[in-house]
């Protein structure tokens, strides 16, 4: 229970983040927006795990690092990109779509069949996101997909995730995955993107950087990668995709979107989904054990 606990506890971090980071992109491009914030992570794992810095320079957790945090950045960078060139909803819809993504790449990757639950629940999910999230206009723009591409990429790291931490202290992993997702920020900034004026940013604009790098970062991908140590990728992503309604609910709560019949049947599709990934799996079990 404290593993699915840690997870849904990342998902309202990063849910009240949609928003801010829509308003950052109006001052700061989306590669500086992640170098920042990754850096300042890493740089405060790196500080807390001190007691640990023996692991720091061994060959797996870099390599390893280095792997999650490519497929870390490519999601982010995508995402931050798409979120420029469409709504917040569209963005947090189309990004939580990686929870049907999951049990089939962990079945290419980690050998992990799924089950008949994992794939009714991860339809159910993505449709209650559809009914939270998107408005009338379906069409797909430049920045829709983005977003898809950076779900195509979540789904992969949730996966590689699951593989690699297996057996190795998940808060160094972290901390070198958060390390090389700025570094790759930094080159794609410096290809891509404009030089940043820092000097010129206000105090709102570093007060929002400052909670994207401790909690959005460092506090929530850190609870993200420990209880995805110890949970199936199934069961992982389907939580992590609670991330999406809760964005929206930020929004409505912000008074950014009004609150409606879709959205609440939405959120009720989703908490059965849930309850159909999590409880009837446990009921089915249990009524094997007594016969």
């Amino acid at each position: 229970m404290l593993y699915r606990l840690l997870i849904v506890a990342a998902t309202l971090i990063w849910g009240s983040s949609f928003v801010i980071v829509k308003d950052t992109t109006d001052v700061l491009s989306p590669a500086w927006i992640l170098v920042v914030r990754f850096a300042m992570a890493a740089i405060l794992l790196a500080v807390f795990l001190i007691k640990r810095k023996d692991l720091y320079f061994k060959k797996e957790y870099v390599g390893y690092g280095a792997l999650l945090g490519l497929l870390l950045f490519c999601a982010y960078y995508f995402q931050t990109i798409g979120i420029t060139d469409t709504t917040a909803g569209k963005n947090a819809f189309l990004t939580g779509t990686y929870c049907v993504m999951v049990p089939f790449l962990a079945w290419w990757i980690a050998k992990r069949k799924p089950n008949v639950f994992n794939i009714v629940a991860a339809i159910m999910c993505v449709a209650g996101i559809g009914f939270v999230s998107l408005d009338s206009g379906l069409t797909m723009r430049f920045g829709d997909a983005m977003t898809l591409g950076g779900a195509v990429f979540y789904a992969l790291h949730i996966c590689a995730v699951a593989k690699v931490s297996q057996g190795r202290d998940i808060f160094v992993l972290t901390m070198w995955q958060f390390a090389f997702v700025a570094v790759f920020s930094c080159i794609a900034g410096l290809v891509f993107e404009p030089a940043p004026d820092f000097a010129s940013l206000q105090p709102e604009a570093w007060w929002s950087l400052v909670y994207l790098g401790v909690g959005c970062t460092a506090l929530a991908l850190l609870f993200q990668n420990v209880g995805q140590q110890k949970l199936a990728p199934s069961t992982a992503s389907l939580l992590l995709s609670l991330e999406s309604p809760i964005g929206v609910l930020f929004s409505v709560l912000l008074g950014a979107e009004v609150l409606n019949g879709r959205m609440m049947f939405g959120f009720a599709l989703i908490f059965a989904a849930i309850i159909v990934s999590e409880v009837l799996p446990n009921l089915k079990a249990r009524k094997r054990r007594k016969a």
